[in-house]
């Protein structure tokens, strides 16, 4: 693989990541999750036709699950 020529925007994005690295990662956390090929696609068409972002829906079912379960209770 070919690497791109360093430029010095470059050169500051990466110095810039490396001092930032360990607070992004205090600071953020990803579920990576797998589903179905057929339920991502779906559920991606219906949050375009709706706009409406992933972590919105994320948060959303969040919260349902956390108001049926307080309702369970």
């Amino acid at each position: 693989m070919i690497k791109k020529e360093d430029t010095p925007e470059r050169n500051w994005r990466r110095t810039y990541e490396l001092k930032h690295k360990e607070e992004r990662e205090n600071a953020t956390s990803q579920f990576n999750t797998r589903i179905p090929k057929k339920d991502y696609e779906e559920i991606c068409a219906f949050l375009k036709e709706h706009n409406i972002g992933k972590i919105d829906l994320i948060y959303a079912g969040y919260a349902a699950l956390k108001e049926q379960r307080n309702t369970n209770k």
